[in-house]
């Protein structure tokens, strides 16, 4: 892998986190005037088109994208994104950006805690540690005991615990199945499963708002797509540090349109975070 690879991906990988931050804003703005499964359902309608547009180009269409030795747990992969995705906008509804990008953070240390009974890997006391120090950002964050802990607090905690199983279980299936394969399952299963839970949840939408629609789906096309395309050109533990990026844009859309504040504990608790979050990506590295 060349250092002009590995430039590349990391660019990539903070194109691929702005278009998420602003497919979030966006997302925040449908789910406060619409019901949130509809607006996922219309989401996955234009993922699931452009993953079978995917496939279909490449060797062997449909088929080879589709055959798996694993379908149920492609299956369960499937369901618990889209269930997560939910989860996380409904989030947005009650926190903010700013709060729930904050919380949501952690989710590589939940990846890092869990890979030992999912996948049987080993974690070293020192990553051990980085994880104790994010969830102390956690607790800053929530602030428990001080009388303004809100039980909305935790939807993003749940959304991050719920994104770092389907991770987990991301890397479990590529041991005998392929990303095209994994990427396929996601989009189709998951539309699916939206459309038999959204379809009972139809709004009426004005027109400006499926102008909203359409840049939502597209913004959701394009950040897998050149998401994608980083993994294809440089390796995963050179980029991966700069998804963290995906906070500051997303607070920044947060509080310049929809005028939210940053409060100093959820701050400095995000900053643990996201340096536990570091330390790991960095120790993983090494141990590899």
């Amino acid at each position: 892998m060349t250092d002009q690879n590995t430039r590349l991906g990391i660019w990539l990988m903070v194109l691929t986190t702005f278009i998420f931050a602003v497919q979030d804003g966006i997302s925040r703005h449908l789910a406060g005037e619409y019901n949130v499964f509809m607006v996922v359902m219309i989401r996955y309608w234009f993922f699931a088109a452009f993953v079978m547009a995917v496939a279909a180009r490449k060797a062997g269409g449909l088929m080879v994208a589709a055959a798996t030795a694993q379908p149920l747990m492609q299956g369960f992969r499937a369901l618990l994104l889209v269930a997560e995705i939910c989860v996380m906008i409904y989030g947005f509804t009650l926190l903010g950006l700013v709060e729930s990008h904050a919380v949501f953070a952690v989710y590589p240390l939940l990846v890092a805690a869990l890979s030992g009974p999912v996948l049987g890997e080993r974690v070293g006391w020192r990553r051990w540690v980085a994880i104790g120090v994010g969830f102390v950002g956690v607790v800053i964050i929530l602030e428990p005991g001080f009388g303004v802990f809100q039980p909305a607090a935790v939807v993003p905690f749940i959304a991050a615990l719920m994104f770092a199983l389907y991770g987990l279980l991301t890397r479990y299936v590529a041991r005998r199945d392929t990303a095209a394969t994994s990427f396929f399952w996601t989009g189709t299963v998951g539309s699916v499963a939206m459309t038999a839970v959204g379809v009972w949840f139809w709004e009426p939408m004005t027109g400006p708002d499926w102008i909203w629609m359409g840049a939502l789906c597209i913004t959701g096309a394009a950040g897998h797509y050149t998401l994608i395309k980083c993994y294809e050109v440089a390796e995963a533990s050179a980029v991966q540090p700069f998804a963290y990026l995906q906070l500051p844009f997303a607070s920044t859309i947060g509080i310049l349109v929809f005028a939210e504040t940053i409060r100093l504990n959820v701050a400095f608790g995000a900053a643990l975070i996201v340096a536990a979050g570091l330390f790991t990506l960095w120790r993983q590295r090494v141990a590899r």
